[in-house]
């Protein structure tokens, strides 16, 4: 072998001994974490789940020091409560909107020693890892829930943003519902917003007045399940057991356990161990499930959904397989064909049963 492969060789070896050691561990007692929210802790939905999650951190975890922001807008000034962390000693941040995604990438270029995870995006830097749910799969199977229990076949779904994150539920909760009843469709109303139970009580008496008997929805508040059980219009819940908004017509919810990768994330700075990849996890890791159902709920809707859930927990299938067809009835997946993580991630379609519009700059 002449000196120039060993030479190459030593450059590689030496180059991810650099990799591996650009962050070197961090005592669970010197480790400060900020967390940024984009409602506050205690709108009973993702905010105060992802808190639940900072909260296991600290039981899991005792020395270590955790900070937080809540009600920071998607934009600048996420930027400088980020940068305030770093300052306040935080050597990692943790943003948990899809739309801190811009500003995570600007604060971390300027603060190459601190770790960053972005929650749902899509964009890595060396300092910069991602973390998600397959949320998707606990949606498709309460849309079986909602399929099932519909009289009308008209299901109401207010939407804070039409982004890909939100339209991929979307979808699977449609899948889902049209795997149940055919005849199902899901009528989508644009939130614009996050966490304004305002808008999101208002939208959902549009949705009921427009024939919806049961209600599904993608926000952060009590206010949709709140004002679906004063109709006394079946519910499907989001983030949180919605049931304490809508104790007679909550029949499930999609719910969210972040201390599961919170702590995995925490366990690999400590030891040092931490790079920036991407996280994804299914519902087989307990980061996303289905809370109790409700007395209402028929035996063999559960047992429909347990089979379901069963098939998508040992790998043996998954939602966005084919055949599948966009709303226009044109096929997108075909029979035995999946989509990739990748267009899993950048949804700008709706699948077929959805009715409402994705704005042209989607």
């Amino acid at each position: 072998m002449n000196k120039w492969v060993w030479l190459l060789i030593l450059v590689v070896f030496f180059a991810m001994g650099s990799v591996a050691l650009a962050f070197d561990p961090i005592p669970a007692e010197d480790l400060k974490i900020g967390f940024v929210f984009v409602g506050p802790v205690g709108d009973g939905g993702w905010s105060y789940m992802h808190d639940q999650g900072r909260q296991a951190i600290e039981k899991a975890f005792p020395g270590v020091t955790t900070m937080y922001a809540e009600s920071v807008p998607e934009g600048p000034d996420c930027a400088r409560v980020m940068e305030q962390f770093v300052r306040n000693g935080a050597q990692l941040v943790f943003a948990t909107s899809f739309g801190y995604m811009d500003q995570v990438i600007e604060v971390a270029k300027k603060y190459p020693d601190v770790v960053f995870m972005h929650c749902s995006g899509y964009k890595m830097a060396d300092n910069v890892g991602l973390y998600f749910g397959r949320m998707y799969q606990a949606r498709y199977l309460s849309g079986l829930v909602a399929g099932s229990m519909t009289k009308s076949n008209i299901i109401g779904f207010p939407a804070a943003h039409p982004i890909p994150e939100v339209i991929r539920m979307i979808n699977a909760f449609t899948l889902g519902a049209r795997k149940a009843n055919p005849d199902a469709r899901v009528k989508v109303v644009w939130l614009y917003s996050w966490f304004d139970p305002g808008k999101e009580k208002e939208a959902t008496k549009a949705l009921i007045d427009a024939g919806a008997d049961m209600i599904g929805m993608h926000a952060d508040s009590g206010s949709t399940p709140q004002t679906a059980e004063e109709s006394g219009v079946y519910v499907i819940g989001y983030n949180n057991d919605m049931s304490s908004y809508a104790p007679t017509k909550c029949l499930t919810s999609s719910v969210w356990d972040w201390s599961t990768i919170y702590v995995d994330i925490i366990k690999k700075v400590i030891e040092g161990n931490w790079k920036p990849i991407d996280d994804w996890w299914g519902m087989d890791t307990g980061i996303v499930k289905l809370t109790s159902f409700s007395q209402d709920v028929p035996e063999e809707v559960k047992t429909l959904v347990q089979e379901e859930q069963e098939k998508i927990i040992n790998g043996t299938w998954d939602v966005f397989w084919g055949p599948i067809k966009d709303q226009n009835g044109n096929e997108k997946i075909a029979e035995g064909q999946k989509m990739s993580d990748q267009d899993i991630l950048s949804f700008s379609w709706f699948v077929e049963g959805v009715e409402g519009e994705i704005p042209v700059s989607q």
